[in-house]
């Protein structure tokens, strides 16, 4: 009690800003209300590098699947982004590892690709989202990712084999080359284990397909598949796929494709999806209205985008994150007018609501409290 009464006439005296904005200049980790992390190892590979950060002591872990939302100054501009851990939840020593995929277009993720060096303090927020193996862990389990939706799904395996898991586990990845696999080494010596069996999947393009040559003789054997997701996949890497809960990380396309079969094969209930990349939203129809941003006292002509595009392309930086809705770091309260969620197609025309601004796009005039 003495110490948050202490900690709120610190606030106080400090107004408008909150004290953690001057302990950062003593120390970047120090802080009272914020969760931060020093980022103590970076190891780059072809198109992602992998952060190992250190928490703050008010870290509170994190389950297999789950994601955390860091935020990182770039060219002045704290920006917020949402990723994976890719560890095992029962790693010892506190840390946790990123894989960041360097996105072409993705300025955090080329930021940090270019930049990121040991010493580098990024603001942590608690781990989250429904994206987890279940309690108590099912008998069989199949693990399917494609892309960067690898870092999920591959805490999941290292959570299993850290556990002991007695069950059959298989872990299908599809890439589009052998480079860009992130962490193969690893999968490799996993891949001793007699319970896990894992594959390469590449739909476009067929590598030099490697031989297995047996666990310990070969240190990067695999087994390759091609061509996209289908039946064959499943039957080639998991036979006992109808029995098992599968957990899917991937682009859209992956997922659309699995949920087609899945529900095809009437055990759609076993499939567990987590978009883990920006979908295709669907256009909100033709643009007319003005939108007013009033906490900013702009105005625009409706460019039919969503709104948290509106918003940065008028020149504003409102709070976001996944830039998905998932992560509900853009919530900003429309005060009037109608808007298109862009992933469900549903209106919502109800004044003082709470929206994620980033799958939300005007229908005539709106206004929003940015």
């Amino acid at each position: 009690m003495y110490k948050r009464s202490l900690t709120s006439i610190l606030e106080a005296l400090t107004t408008p800003h909150r004290i953690d904005r001057y302990l950062e200049l003593v120390h970047p980790m120090l802080a009272v209300r914020e969760l931060r992390a020093e980022v103590v190892g970076v190891r780059r590979e072809a198109g992602s590098v992998t952060l190992k950060l250190r928490p703050g002591r008010r870290w509170s872990g994190f389950a297999a699947g789950q994601y955390v939302q860091i935020g990182v100054v770039v060219d002045g501009v704290r920006h917020t982004r949402c990723y994976s851990p890719v560890d095992s939840q029962h790693r010892r020593d506190g840390h946790i590892e990123l894989t960041v995929r360097a996105h072409p277009e993705g300025l955090v993720s080329q930021h940090l690709y270019r930049t990121a060096a040991p010493g580098l303090v990024l603001d942590l927020k608690p781990a989250d989202g429904v994206f987890r193996l279940p309690e108590p862990r099912p008998e069989r389990t199949l693990l399917i990712s494609g892309g960067s939706g690898i870092t999920p799904v591959l805490s999941m395996l290292r959570t299993l084999l850290d556990e002991g898991y007695p069950g059959q586990v298989a872990f299908l990845h599809y890439a589009r080359d052998l480079e860009h696999v992130p962490h193969r080494a690893e999968l490799a010596r996993l891949a001793e284990r007699p319970n896990l069996s894992w594959a390469l999947a590449f739909p476009r393009k067929t590598p030099a397909v490697r031989e297995n040559a047996g666990a310990g003789r070969n240190p990067e054997s695999w087994a390759t598949l091609e061509g996209r997701f289908g039946l064959a996949h499943l039957e080639a890497i998991a036979p006992w796929f109808a029995q098992a809960q599968t957990y899917l990380c991937g682009p859209p396309g992956l997922q659309e494709s699995a949920r087609e079969l899945f529900a095809r094969l009437r055990i759609g209930d076993r499939l567990h999806t987590e978009e883990f990349t920006p979908a295709s939203f669907a256009a909100a129809g033709p643009a007319a209205g003005r939108v007013r941003f009033t906490g900013s006292g702009i105005e625009v002509d409706n460019s039919g985008a969503g709104l948290l595009e509106q918003a940065e392309a008028a020149g504003l930086s409102p709070a976001h994150g996944c830039r998905m809705g998932i992560c509900m770091s853009c919530t900003a309260v429309k005060t009037s007018g109608c808007t298109r969620n862009l992933r469900t197609g549903e209106l919502d025309s109800d004044p003082d609501r709470h929206i994620q601004i980033c799958i939300n796009a005007p229908v005539g005039d709106v206004a929003v409290q940015i």
